[in-house]
């Protein structure tokens, strides 16, 4: 298959972010990751508490992030953060990470979102958030931002099994994310999620499935995360007790197990990222050693190209 014959018009074998932008944009653009100081309903006491068993956030935020700074601190730092690394970075899109991002008044989330929004260079916002934490208000106003800006909501539902979900404090159901994911398109909203592969009692075969569940839904956008054990987190005292009801992936298990994923998935999908990647002083499990997430992409590229497969291969629009 040439790239001519691939649904994304370019030459690698997967409908790739880095590829995507630059048809959307013309040029680079870098996420500037932030911090507002937001919670979650599974852990300020309203659905729960404590949170995700496997979230550390300390793990994933750069340094810059501190919620004790302003969004225009955070920003400024952040975008001479990424000068010494991506020189080539011409706009930026203020990324709302931590935590629930929409999990407050619409009047604080317009300030904070305003503020982003009004520095030199940032053309718009990625929010992560769940999908217990938005309404028809809040939709509205998105895609009210969305006639002038960049703006996708990315939902964390992790799996597509409410026993999953149950088992790692989520205090959410599938059927949550399907509702939220319908609404948000309904609106002309960016829709993005993200899924973790390796959670306890879920089976490969139940892991590859979720390939044909989740291409049913209207998204632009999808991240892979391998299961990490991060220190300080109630999974890595769950691990620590009993890591026999951990199948945690090898390198090599993964990389034959996402291109099986792929190749089942919907090709209209843009894919961000296939890995997580949290500091060695963070993992408190089996780790990759000092691979970063680029060198993983190439490694699962190369066997691509040695299977001679690609993105949607298997995909049945009717499954």
């Amino acid at each position: 298959m040439t790239s001519e014959n691939y649904p994304w018009h370019h030459s690698r074998r997967y409908n790739s972010y880095a590829e995507y932008f630059k048809r959307e944009f013309g040029q680079r653009v870098q996420k500037v990751t932030l911090d507002a100081g937001f919670t979650c309903p599974n852990r300020d006491g309203s659905k729960g508490t404590g949170g995700c068993t496997y979230c550390n956030n300390d793990a994933f935020n750069p340094s810059y992030c501190q919620p004790g700074k302003s969004i225009t601190q955070q920003i400024t730092e952040g975008v001479e953060f990424h000068r010494v690394r991506y020189r080539r970075a011409g706009n930026y899109l203020a990324y709302f990470q931590a935590y629930s991002n929409t999990y407050a008044p619409l009047p604080l989330l317009k300030k904070l979102y305003d503020e982003a929004l009004s520095y030199p260079g940032v053309i718009g916002l990625v929010i992560g958030t769940r999908p217990d934490c938005v309404d028809d208000e809040k939709l509205e106003y998105f895609a009210s931002l969305a006639k002038k800006y960049y703006i996708i909501l990315e939902y964390g539902i992790e799996s597509c099994y409410n026993p999953t979900l149950q088992r790692i404090n989520r205090q959410h159901t599938y059927e949550e994310s399907v509702e939220a994911i319908q609404k948000t398109a309904s609106y002309g909203i960016k829709t993005g999620v993200h899924v973790i592969f390796g959670l306890p009692g879920e089976t490969p075969d139940e892991m590859l499935a979720e390939a044909a569940i989740l291409s049913k839904l209207p998204l632009g956008n999808i991240k892979f995360h391998q299961l990490q054990i991060i220190k300080n987190t109630v999974m890595s005292r769950e691990y620590s007790q009993n890591p026999d009801q951990f199948n945690l992936f090898t390198l090599e298990g993964y990389i034959s197990f996402i291109i099986r994923f792929i190749e089942q998935l919907n090709p209209s999908f843009v894919i961000e990222r296939f890995t997580s990647e949290a500091p060695p002083r963070f993992q408190a499990g089996p780790s990759w050693g000092k691979l970063r997430t680029d060198q993983v992409n190439i490694l699962i590229e190369k066997k691509l190209e040695e299977r001679n497969t690609w993105q949607g291969r298997l995909y049945n629009l009717d499954s």
